[in-house]
């Protein structure tokens, strides 16, 4: 009889069905056979009818799974794949590796004039603040330089010329969560939101133009301001559009008097330039004035004259994988490319990913990836095989750093629970469960580890695909806080009660994007 049940199980799992456990004389199931009632309970929502609904348990200790469904069929991810991007960067570049940025001439220097041009060298660090191109041009000022007479030049030849990755949809191009990647660009917060300016707009007097301001300043983004102050009362309505495939940001609506500031991200269409435009004028503040910015490859000859190295990898995991920044997975992978291939570009990053891939474990011929964000819809991964990788991930010596910079469920704190800092508080996987979200129109997925009740730490992966309805993420933490109530061999089942309660998702309908579909962090909404 267990070598049939086996067998049974085993071409159940092998289909991608799920396997009804039929206990004998009719005793109530236990253990794995209970916890697999309770998940095709769970997965029997009527929303997932028509969908992909692919679910993974293991439990590392025994390599045992404890349930299976679609387990081997591809889906799209969304930032699931940030998953395989930071394990393969981190097992490419190492959690020490930092991007650097220098200020390099090869012109003469008699005095305080520098008969030549300054060049503004970029490796892709997506750290760089306003305050910290003000440190580099201080450092300028400190050899002495005060006169520029040549231009400043930016240098952002260590990656390509390609901004956008393969399947990014034209209309996500002016948010801020589809920017511009370079080898050279600003942040202009401590998420380190590269390539994006934050656009201010606050009131005036009744019936006057608000007031428009960029921050940092800068005249790489041309503000086409139509707003109106409003009589006081209410509440701001604004709608912040960058002209596709320009640098024109259309401003709009009312902001009423007496309003605090209303802040919202543009993106911006020339990184570089945006780089060189904050540069130049930190040097103009040091007191140093150079003769207009362009474009240039700095000498080999050249020298340093200042130079800033970013936090270390396994710091930058924080940012990237808690707020599930599109922009720190996309300069990973053309780093990898750059440190292995000699190209910065997302193909031979790729390449490197898929190395590092099968080097974890994984078998790359089943997976498909684009970008290293899971932004694009082309993207395709497996439930199993991102288990797989959360399994062998546990014996890499970064993996402390990696599982720290997950976000962890029911955790206030921002830098903490991250995109799952409002879900499943109150249950057995607060501060429990450690996962990565991932939410695009039509797909949600949560990936990553949670302790069970008996002590055993299990992983897994959840991946709902073309659903027509809000995103079901109440069946991810379900499934989740179910696992945290998991009892191995004296698990019963739960009858329902492990089902979370549903959670209203984020939207601003005076945007044009339906930001319900999105990752809350996209939206500043976590």
């Amino acid at each position: 009889m267990r070598r049939r049940w086996g067998l049974a199980f085993g071409l159940a799992v092998a289909l991608g069905v799920p396997f009804a456990f039929v206990a004998p004389s009719g005793a109530a199931p236990s253990g794995p056979d209970a916890l697999r009632v309770d998940l095709d309970d769970i997965l029997a929502d009527q929303r997932l009818n028509g969908s992909h609904a692919g679910v993974v348990v293991r439990d590392p200790a025994t390599d045992e799974v404890l349930y299976s469904r679609q387990a081997a069929d591809r889906a799209t991810p969304a930032s699931n794949a940030k998953l395989l991007t930071s394990a393969a960067a981190l097992e490419t570049l190492g959690p020490d590796y930092r991007f650097r940025t220098d200020v390099l001439t090869s012109a003469a220097q008699q005095g305080s004039v520098l008969h030549g041009d300054l060049y503004l060298r970029g490796t892709g660090d997506p750290t760089l603040l306003a305050a910290d191109y003000d440190r580099l041009a201080a450092q300028v000022a400190e050899s002495g330089i005060r006169v520029v007479q040549g231009r400043l030049r930016t240098d952002d030849t260590w990656f390509d010329d390609v901004p956008l990755g393969t399947g990014w949809a034209w209309d996500d191009e002016p948010y801020y969560y589809a920017a511009p990647v370079s080898a050279l660009t600003v942040a202009p917060n401590t998420d380190f939101d590269a390539g994006t300016a934050i656009v201010r707009i606050s009131p005036t007097a009744e019936g006057q133009p608000a007031a428009v301001q960029l921050d940092p300043a800068t005249d790489a983004v041309q503000i086409d301001n139509q707003t109106t102050t409003s009589a006081a009362g209410g509440e701001p309505d604004v709608t912040v559009q960058r002209d596709h495939g320009g640098s024109r940001v259309v401003v709009s609506g009312t902001v009423p008097v007496g309003a605090q500031p209303f802040e919202d991200f543009t993106t911006v269409q020339d990184p570089s330039a945006y780089a060189a435009d904050v540069f130049a004028r930190a040097l103009a503040a040091h007191g140093v004035t150079v003769q207009g910015t362009g474009a240039g490859t700095a000498p080999g000859d050249a020298r340093v004259l200042a130079e800033r190295q970013s936090i270390p990898l396994r710091e930058l995991l924080v940012p990237f994988l808690k707020l599930s920044n599109n922009g720190h997975a996309e300069v990973l992978v053309k780093a990898m490319g750059r440190a292995v291939r000699g190209a910065g570009s997302w193909g031979a990053g790729l390449e490197v990913l898929s190395e590092k891939l099968s080097g974890l474990g994984l078998d790359p011929r089943v997976l498909r990836l684009v970008d290293g964000s899971g932004l694009s819809a082309m993207d395709n991964v497996t439930p199993e095989q991102l288990t797989v990788l959360l399994d062998n991930a546990r014996q890499r010596p970064w993996f402390q750093s990696w599982y720290d910079a997950l976000p962890v469920a029911g955790v206030a704190d921002r830098m903490v629970g991250g995109t799952l800092r409002n879900r499943m508080a109150g249950t057995a996987a607060q501060n429990n469960v450690r996962a990565k979200t991932g939410s695009l129109t039509g797909v949600t997925s949560l990936s990553g580890y949670v302790t069970a009740a008996n002590g055993r730490e299990l992983v897994f992966s959840v991946m709902f695909n073309d659903y027509l309805s809000d995103a079901p993420e109440d069946l991810e933490d379900a499934i989740a806080i179910r696992l945290a109530e998991y009892d191995g061999a004296e698990d019963q089942p739960r009858g329902g009660s492990h089902v979370a309660p549903p959670r209203t998702a984020p939207d601003d309908p005076s945007t044009r994007v339906d930001e319900s579909t999105l990752e809350c962090s996209w939206v500043k909404a976590c």
